[in-house]
């Protein structure tokens, strides 16, 4: 299995406000957030996440850059993940979930 997709955090983003203020990051638990609901859109909304053992927040990333989220499958219940704009990495790591049934 290999998923990718690329989205954009607007600057208007309610998670932005107070994060920093004059500096805006998007928060890294959203960029986490991003990866969980890429998944979701290629199994479905009753995936479950059952751990994220490995997670490096590599880069800060800014409102209105392109992020592409490209996901790997290790096997059944485990993929890997990279969050990258262009070729800077953003985050990385492994996430483990359950699919229904």
């Amino acid at each position: 299995m290999s998923v990718e997709r690329t989205l954009t955090v607007m600057k208007d983003h309610p998670a932005l406000s107070g994060h920093f203020p004059g500096v805006p990051v998007v928060p890294g638990v959203l960029v986490l957030d991003e990866v969980i609901e890429t998944l979701k859109q290629r199994f479905g909304d009753a995936l479950v996440v059952t751990g994220l053992p490995a997670v490096k927040l590599s880069s800060p990333l800014k409102p209105e850059e392109p992020l592409r989220i490209t996901i790997e499958s290790e096997d059944a219940q485990t993929a890997v993940f990279t969050c990258r704009v262009g070729s800077r990495l953003i985050a990385s790591g492994s996430i483990r979930f359950r699919l229904p049934g």
